[in-house]
């Protein structure tokens, strides 16, 4: 239910998209291999994938049409 603090919904999303378009599409030849590819892929989600939730831009691009509206 909404609200409620043991729902791990917004979790278990994030992960299935983690899966789907990052674990799902490589082989990783050692574990630090995996990590580094995981930093890149972090970076690349927080600020270059566009999100439905924000208009169909990229991060940075929506706080920064935000700020010029702010303004």
């Amino acid at each position: 239910m909404k609200g409620y603090p043991y729902d791990n919904a917004v979790a278990e999303a994030t992960f299935k998209i983690i899966k789907t378009e990052f674990i799902n599409q490589m082989k990783f030849d050692s574990l630090e291999h995996l990590a580094l590819e995981f930093s890149d892929y972090v970076n690349w989600f927080n600020k270059l994938r566009i999100h439905g939730t924000l208009g169909y831009v990229n991060p940075i691009e929506y706080k920064q049409s935000s700020l010029k509206k702010a303004v």
